[in-house]
């Protein structure tokens, strides 16, 4: 199921997550980035397609280049494609991952409860809805 295009996996019932995928989809006026729920099929064939669990959805998962990353090191991706100004952040990759994910995890354990949760998923709209896998 890789693609030549990013992807996006995040928590399809996250206030949050769906935040920055709207914040992405805004400052990616080409359409570079699809995107996919973690609970969706095609979320789930991708993380088991890089090994990894498909019920622990505390972390965004960015593939890319058929490369996996996570957490901290996906969103700093995100923002170094989006460009412009937001490339800016992939400074902090200088940071060593344990740090930056220890913030990460902190915010990650904490989003329900500060930024509140859908009872299901995200429904894209339809001038969207092409760049989400489902």
């Amino acid at each position: 199921m890789c693609n030549s295009k990013p992807i996006l996996l995040f928590d399809g019932v996250c206030n949050l997550c769906n935040y920055f995928v709207q914040f992405t989809i805004k400052r990616d006026p080409q359409a570079k980035f699809k995107f996919a729920a973690l609970q969706s099929s095609a979320g789930r064939a991708l993380l088991k397609e890089f090994d990894l669990s498909d019920d622990d959805w505390d972390s965004f998962v960015l593939i890319y280049n058929g490369k996996c990353f996570l957490k901290s090191t996906a969103a700093l991706h995100v923002l170094k494609e989006i460009g412009g100004f937001w490339k800016v952040f992939y400074v902090l990759m200088v940071i060593p991952r344990p740090l930056r994910d220890l913030l990460y995890n902190l915010v990650a354990k904490m989003r329900y409860r500060v930024f509140g949760k859908r009872d299901t998923c995200m429904l894209p709209t339809p001038d969207i809805d092409k760049r989400f896998l489902k």
